[in-house]
């Protein structure tokens, strides 16, 4: 029953964390894992208000919160009511199917990645194509000029400079300090940009919010896919623990009707004067507190039906609590299935969550190491006016094309030196969270290897135990019923099976849940009801 563990991913951070005097040049060449590539907003996936998706964990899927639409696929289906829920044997399966679809904590986690949507659209609008409008005339004074301007403006999305259009046009006269103002009769058109050559070329603040917050979707996905896990793995212990307390139940009843069964027979012994009296009142006794270990059994098996009411639910997401007449016959509902047995380190959400922390720690040290730099930024415009001359002259009429730069150098930028050293701090960190979850992992599933391999073998041994206890329990009562068998020797016979046998259950109960454990350690989506 062991299942290797194949795929070992070992995760190291940046060598960068240790490096002090770095250019955004260096930067690629001194990480383990590369940059990661900043996205424009062409390639950010959209959001669409109509789009229904089953899975929270698919990477691209559109995610609509409350859950409304079409099933794509019938064996997603719960029952439309809790009558139909509660006919025929309630199977593995349909609970985790049920909790899947129907559980609040998986339905919870897509209004978090909706969160997350909305944050990467606000990062997104930061390359919003910006208009703006202004005008000016003079009600009084000597001067009567007026003038219109209206312009649009696109920010690069591959730089950190920005392209621009602009008309103007101006009417009247303007005194000689204004004299820009004027323009032919039909305005005057500009056009222009802005490029980055140092600071803002490869990154800038906008670009890294928007992968910031892209990353932040990936992440929140992580975490839905992690908590889906987290209730299935619930959801098959609760079922389990059911399964188990019925079993117990069916156990103590059976021994219950042992001695019944054997009442009207010592009656009939003790009239034909076989029997002493007192053994009516020992087997009473003895009935009586069977039937208390019945009403304690019942009582826990309810209980176990009512937690397990929380994974398995109707259509509406309403609980609905298992009946007694749908417990399985025996224990063999407690296994779980196993799908696929690779796995790899970083198949688990929390690997992958810190990934993609450690992406979003490269990108703050990369912009923070972008800040050090000067800046140097060249910059055009072309300009022409239209139509007759207007009162500014014949100087407005010629094409005009302007170029220049703009050079700037911090001679301190503490402030960009001190989010260096916290991007660095945080990437240290986050090195060491990683190692130590890797190590967690790994002894998680080394342990429960050790315990499905223990608990098989205890349940093969419980097995033969039950087997020699129960014909030594069924060759006492026969001895008893002939006259040769005492009764306190027969209830012992009985009671140790019994016995015996919860323990069978108990053992078989133990190598179920590890099996479940290492199902969500290993991230089996087939085992744990999450496959498509």
């Amino acid at each position: 029953m062991r299942r290797r563990l194949s795929g070992m991913a070992l995760f190291f951070l940046p060598a960068a964390l240790v490096a002090q005097d770095r250019t955004p040049g260096d930067l690629s060449d001194d990480v383990a894992r590369p940059l990661p590539v900043l996205i424009g907003p062409d390639q950010f996936d959209r959001q669409k208000d109509d789009a229904w998706v089953p899975h929270p964990w698919e990477r691209d899927m559109d995610i609509l919160y409350p859950q409304q639409g079409p099933v794509p696929d019938e064996a997603y289906l719960v029952p439309a009511d809790a009558t139909a829920a509660r006919t025929g044997t309630l199977t593995l399966d349909d609970v985790l199917r049920s909790s899947a679809r129907t559980a609040p904590q998986v339905i919870a986690t897509l209004a978090g990645i909706r969160q997350a949507q909305g944050r990467a659209l606000s990062a997104e609008g930061a390359f919003d194509i910006v208009f703006d409008a202004e005008g000016r005339g003079r009600a009084l004074g000597y001067y009567d000029g007026t003038y219109v301007k209206g312009g649009a403006t696109r920010p690069l999305q591959t730089n950190g400079g920005y392209l621009y259009g602009q008309y103007r046009n101006a009417r009247g006269d303007f005194p000689i300090y204004e004299d820009e103002y004027f323009t032919n009769q039909l305005g005057e058109i500009k056009i222009g940009g802005l490029y980055a050559l140092l600071r803002d070329r490869l990154i800038d603040e906008r670009r890294a919010k928007l992968t910031i917050a892209s990353q932040d979707i990936d992440i929140a996905r992580f975490e839905s896919q992690a908590t889906a896990i987290g209730v299935q793995a619930r959801a098959v212990q609760a079922y389990q623990q059911w399964v188990a307390a019925g079993l117990r139940l069916q156990v103590y009843q059976d021994l219950v009707e042992l001695a019944e069964s054997r009442r009207g027979g010592i009656s009939r012994q003790v009239e034909l004067g076989a029997q002493a009296d007192i053994l009516l009142t020992e087997n009473q006794q003895n009935l009586v507190r069977r039937r208390a270990l019945v009403i304690e059994a019942e009582q826990k098996f309810a209980a176990a039906a009512n937690a397990l009411s929380l994974y398995y639910r109707d259509a509406d997401g309403d609980p609905v609590r298992p009946l007694p007449a749908q417990l399985p016959a025996s224990a063999n509902a407690l296994t779980i299935g196993q799908g696929a047995s690779d796995f790899a380190l970083q198949d688990r959400p929390e690997i992958q969550t810190l990934l993609s922390r450690v992406d979003q720690g490269l990108v703050r040290l990369a912009l923070a190491q972008n800040d050090l730099s000067p800046r140097l930024d060249a910059f055009g415009e072309v300009g022409k006016d239209f139509g007759a001359e207007g009162l500014g002259g014949p100087s407005r009429t010629p094409l005009e094309v302007i170029v220049g730069f703009r050079f700037s150098m911090p001679l301190e930028n503490r402030a960009a030196r001190g989010r260096l050293r916290t991007a660095r701090g945080e990437l240290d960190g986050l090195a060491w969270r990683q190692r130590y979850q890797r190590d967690q992992i790994v002894n998680q599933i080394e342990k429960l290897n050790i315990e499905m391999t223990g608990t098989e073998r205890l349940v093969d041994t419980a097995r033969q135990e039950l087997v020699l206890a129960q014909k030594l329990a069924a060759a006492e009562r026969r001895r008893f019923q002939l006259g040769a068998a005492d009764f306190f020797v027969v209830n012992q016979r009985e009671e140790l099976a019994a016995n015996t046998a919860i323990r069978l259950i108990d053992a078989q109960l133990r190598f179920a849940e590890a099996q479940a454990e290492y199902a969500a350690a290993t991230v089996d989506r087939e085992a744990l009801g999450l496959a498509r």
